[in-house]
């Protein structure tokens, strides 16, 4: 959203001015028009996924990249689901590589990747410890972790336990600090960073984790989260058996988004923001 780091600009987000004026890929809500070729939906759909420049009242998305919402769940719920729940569901499997019966540790449990990672890696079948702050223990236990951890008052090392897999949502823990904390031959998977400089931010610890990982036992891994139909249909599964519950934190108005971005920066949120879009005639 700003520009910087200044090595995402090279990675496709706009080098000079952003690639998409409009914020926004989340989605959720009613079909009102399809392409020629669309075979999938129709007019009056109630569907989910991701578009482009979704903080609008309308907003186009590509048929590949939209499913039906599940009846369960509301749009609300629907619309805060797609991106983070896909990259939680990635970061275990596809990357984390997740075996029933392990202990996976989830830094950042209380947001939007981590709230997923947490449900979802419970839904499978393994252990799950969830590292929040004070405020927030008791939605992260809430979520199904079976262990939490305040990171204000003791680190992820300080309880001696080693974890199968670490997935790390943000934050500022060191390579190092991370290791220590992962089994011998566990993995690591790195979804988001803080802190860091200009140039490369925090993408400046994962690229450290690749270029360590060839020589050492453990797995040291990061990813850029693909959008396809393979994750968001088995997310749609998750989402349609009640075993996910999307946590909708805030709700903010569309003319409030930048209300809702400041929260997000300030780390005031809990789960996710949606974005009530009043229709028209109401208005």
């Amino acid at each position: 959203m700003t520009g910087l780091p200044y090595l995402v600009r090279v990675m496709g987000y706009g080098l000079t001015k952003p690639k998409n004026p409009v914020r926004g890929m989340d989605v959720s809500g009613r079909v009102v028009e399809i392409g020629g070729e669309v075979t999938r939906f129709a007019v009056g759909d109630e569907v989910f996924g991701i578009g482009t420049g979704t903080f609008a009242e309308f907003a186009a998305a590509k048929e590949a990249k939209l499913v039906r919402k599940p009846s369960n769940i509301s749009f609300e719920q629907a619309a805060v689901s797609t991106i983070s729940g896909i990259t939680a569901l990635q970061a275990l499997t596809t990357v984390g590589r997740l075996e029933r019966g392990q202990h996976v540790l989830v830094l950042g449990a209380s947001g939007g990747v981590g709230s997923f990672a947490v449900q979802i890696a419970r839904a499978l079948g393994v252990t799950v410890t969830g590292v929040a702050s004070t405020a927030k223990l008791d939605v992260v236990r809430a979520l199904g972790a079976d262990h939490v951890i305040d990171y204000t008052a003791q680190t992820i090392i300080d309880g001696g336990q080693r974890y199968d897999l670490i997935i790390d949502t943000g934050g500022r823990n060191t390579l190092s600090r991370l290791r220590r904390a992962l089994s011998p031959t566990g993995t690591l998977v790195i979804v988001g960073g803080e802190g860091g400089g200009r140039l490369s931010g925090g993408i400046g610890r994962q690229l450290r984790a690749a270029l360590l990982s060839p020589f050492v036992k453990q797995r040291l891994a990061f990813f850029v989260s693909e959008e396809s139909l393979d994750y968001i249909e088995p997310l749609t599964a998750h989402l349609a058996s009640g075993a996910v519950t999307p946590t909708v934190g805030q709700r903010f108005a569309l003319g409030e988004v930048p209300a809702a971005i400041e929260a997000m920066e300030a780390g005031t949120l809990i789960g996710k923001a949606a974005i009530m879009v009043e229709p028209p005639e109401s208005a």
